[in-house]
């Protein structure tokens, strides 16, 4: 992995995290039951993981 590689990860997981932690704070779960949505915590680590997926989706390889 080059540097690129891992500021764009990086950056994913940040976006990621702000964006799973707005979901909790602006839609939520009413009833409290929701596994991910439930506590912020919750929320905020499944948007890293998931924004970090994502990004480094985006990343190509080098050829060799």
């Amino acid at each position: 992995m080059n540097l690129k590689a891992v500021i764009v990860t990086i950056i994913g997981v940040i976006l990621g995290a702000v964006a799973g932690y707005l979901y909790y704070k602006y839609v939520g779960c009413i009833t409290g039951t929701c596994v991910i949505t439930s506590k912020p915590l919750n929320a905020t680590l499944y948007g890293a993981l998931i924004g970090g997926l994502l990004s480094s989706s985006f990343i190509k390889k080098e050829k060799k």
